[in-house]
Order: C-alpha cells, then sequence, then structure tokens
C-alpha cells in the first residue's frame, strides 16, 4: 500500500525553488546558446565580405586592371565596420582600416595588431600577379564583439535582479512570519486572558471562604473554555478533524457565547434558517471564525453600532453574512484585510482575518471575502460553505 504524505509549505516552498533554479539554468544555456548561434553566423557573414573587400582589393592592386573601377572602389568604402590590414608579401603594411580612434599607427603597433588578428581569424590571400600575393588580416568588428558579451550583461543583470528580488521577498516573508508569530502570542495570551483571570478570582474567593453556590459550575465554564482555547491552537498548522454539524446549531452558540462581549454600545442580532444545514467542519475552530468577524465588526464600529448575523442557503451552498455599520474598507483594501498583519487599527496586530481565512480556506475549502463595503456606513464578509449531502447530524 503506497502512503499519501502531504507536502508542508516548507517542502514545497524548496520544491517551488529547486524548480526556479532549474529554469533559470535552462534559460540562461538558451540564451547563451541562441547567442552564440548568433555570432557564428555573423562571422561567416563577416568573413564573407572580408572575402569581397579582398577581390576588389586585387582587382584595384592589378595594374592591368581596365573597365569602370568604381564599383570596386565602393565595395572597399563600404567597410567600415570591420578592421583589417593588408600587408604585402615582404610583410609591409599597405594599408588598414577600422582600427580604432588613433589616426595613425606605429609599425610595431601594426605587427602587434597582426598578430591578434591571426588568432582570430586566418588571412585572406590576394594573388596580385607576378607571384605577388599580399594578404588581408581581418578582426572582428564592435558589433560582432559587443553582440558576444552582450548575453553575458543580459545574464548579469538578469542575475543581479533575481538576487535583490529573492532578498526582498525573504525579507518580505520573515517580516510577515514574524508579524504571524508576533500577532499569534498576542491573541494567545488574549484567548487564555479572560479565563484565567476569572479562575483567578475563584481562587481568591476560595481562600477567603466565600463560594457562591455557582462556583462549581462557573469555573467548569471557565476550564471548558481553557480547553476549547487548547484545541484551537492545537489545530493550527496541523489538519483538523472535520464532523457534520448543524451548521445553524454553530453558529447560534457562537453568537450567545459573544452576545455578552459586544458591550451595550452594539445592536446585536443574528437570523438563522428554518432548516437543517449539514456541513463538515471543526466546530472549535469555525466557532474563532466567527468570534474573530464579530471582534473585527465591533472593532470596525468602536462599540457603537449595528451588528447582523445571517445564515442562508442557496443550491448546496450556504453562507454566513457578518454586517456592521462601521468605517467600511477602501475598495483598494478589501484583499488587504486578509493579510497577516493588515489593521487599521492603532493597537490591532491584524491576525483574527487572517486567521478566519486559513481555517475557512485551507481547512473547510470555502470562501471568504468582503462581499460589500460602503466608507462610513457599513461592511458585510461572507463565508461560504459546500453543505453535506447527508442529512445526518
Amino acid at each position: 500500500m503506497i502512503s499519501k504524505r502531504k507536502i508542508n509549505a516548507y517542502e514545497l516552498k524548496k520544491f517551488i525553488k529547486i524548480i526556479l533554479l532549474l529554469l533559470a539554468v535552462f534559460i540562461s544555456i538558451l540564451t547563451l546558446y541562441l547567442s552564440q548561434r548568433l555570432v557564428n553566423k555573423i562571422a561567416v557573414e563577416e568573413t564573407k565580405k572580408m572575402e569581397i573587400w579582398a577581390a576588389a582589393e586585387r582587382v584595384l592592386s592589378d595594374p592591368d586592371a581596365e573597365g569602370d573601377l568604381s564599383f570596386y572602389l565602393k565595395i572597399l568604402q563600404s567597410n567600415e565596420t570591420i578592421p583589417a590590414i593588408l600587408v604585402s608579401n615582404q610583410g609591409k603594411v599597405l594599408q588598414y582600416i577600422n582600427l580604432g580612434n588613433q589616426t595613425s599607427y606605429s609599425e610595431d603597433e601594426l605587427q602587434d595588431k597582426i598578430r591578434d588578428f591571426q588568432l582570430e581569424n586566418a588571412p585572406i590571400r590576394i594573388p596580385v600577379g607576378d607571384g605577388t600575393v599580399y594578404k588581408v588580416y581581418y578582426d572582428k568588428s564592435s558589433v560582432l564583439r559587443q553582440l558576444e558579451y552582450y548575453p553575458y550583461v543580459v545574464l548579469l543583470i538578469v542575475a543581479l535582479f533575481m538576487g535583490v528580488s529573492y532578498s526582498a521577498f525573504s525579507f518580505s516573508t520573515r517580516n510577515e512570519q514574524n508579524q504571524v508569530w508576533v500577532g499569534l502570542a498576542k491573541e494567545t495570551a488574549h484567548q487564555l486572558g479572560t479565563p484565567i483571570s476569572s479562575l483567578m478570582g475563584w481562587v481568591a474567593c476560595i481562600e477567603n471562604d466565600i463560594v457562591p453556590d455557582n462556583a462549581a459550575d462557573e469555573m467548569k465554564k471557565d476550564v471548558d473554555r481553557l480547553q476549547v482555547i487548547t484545541d484551537r491552537f492545537s489545530k493550527i498548522g496541523s489538519e483538523p478533524v472535520l464532523n457534520v454539524v448543524e451548521f445553524n446549531q454553530v453558529v447560534n452558540a457562537a453568537l450567545q457565547y459573544m452576545q455578552s462581549r459586544v458591550g451595550k454600545g452594539v445592536k446585536f442580532e443574528w437570523s438563522l434558517t428554518d432548516v437543517k444545514l449539514p456541513v463538515k467542519l471543526n466546530m472549535h475552530l469555525f466557532q474563532w471564525v466567527i468570534e474573530n468577524l464579530v471582534k473585527n465588526s465591533v472593532d470596525a464600529m468602536e462599540g457603537n453600532g449595528e451588528l447582523r448575523c445571517e445564515v442562508s442557503a442557496k443550491g448546496n451552498k450556504l453562507y454566513l453574512d457578518v454586517t456592521d455599520t462601521g468605517k467600511g474598507i477602501a475598495r483598494n483594501q478589501t484583499k488587504d484585510i486578509f493579510k497577516p498583519g493588515f489593521t487599521t487599527k492603532r493597537r490591532g496586530w491584524g491576525l483574527g482575518l487572517s486567521l478566519a481565512k486559513r481555517i475557512v480556506e485551507d481547512y473547510h475549502s470555502g470562501r471568504i471575502f468582503v462581499r460589500e463595503s460602503t466608507p462610513g456606513k457599513k461592511t458585510t464578509i461572507r463565508v461560504q460553505l459546500t453543505i453535506c449531502e447527508s442529512d445526518e447530524v
């Protein structure tokens, strides 16, 4: 039996890096190969041009040449890029062109260039009669030399760009991870704060022999809350167990818990469906989503306004809409609000909605998005899930 192992984010990132590296190597090799082919073609063409140039030089050097020689003169004058040196059979330099910016060269300088040209190309022989043979030594044109180095310059620039981009991406990723860890730590402290404070109060009551009749029940609620919090954080980063539950009941339980925590300045209402909505989800994690959405809405209203949660269904999809009369969200920020670290609050840490998005989309294969928002008036965030075919809940 072949076991299937889920690839984690770090393995996937490493795999993507390897693929990108191999792709970069392939592109580099392909670029160099195509550039070299082009260089070779141009080099062949330049050799042909120099052969024609040498043929024209042979005609013009022949004292017995007759007819209109202007055509051959134009051929000689047409060479404006390929360096060339015409040498007699005694080795004396007769003519040179396109050697550089200098107007004149010494004999030693010309001989040095001839030796350099010999390393690049074999000289072209020009028989001019009476057994006399001139030779044309020529080099690559400046355009061809630039073309030889051009792909390496481009690859260097691309490599520098990729290096800077990778560094910037890595820095952004580390910064985002730091924000997530800081936010998660603060969220943990925030989640644990209420039940722990309550239990500390009950401990103080017991130490002072003041034990109300409902003390045990209330302490059990706090312990149960701690268990829920522990269960939530233990599932972050692992595959949670999904069970078929009735969606209305999950929403109702979460909203009842939040009702006493939204503050007296918030008018809090919710509407559920009359039919059962079976859905596969992890109750503790999804109730965390609802709590984060409610807290985000209360913060947006700064503790005063109307908050409404509505459950609806259409086809095999169910929807949870959370609407508040807060300050709204600008159109260009509707996607940014779900990114880790993004917050418009002065003391916020920007983790609640990113956690909600991860829980809804990664763990429950659903969607969460801003359905509508009018700055200064209202915002509706919608959660979409798929209804189970089985109605056993």
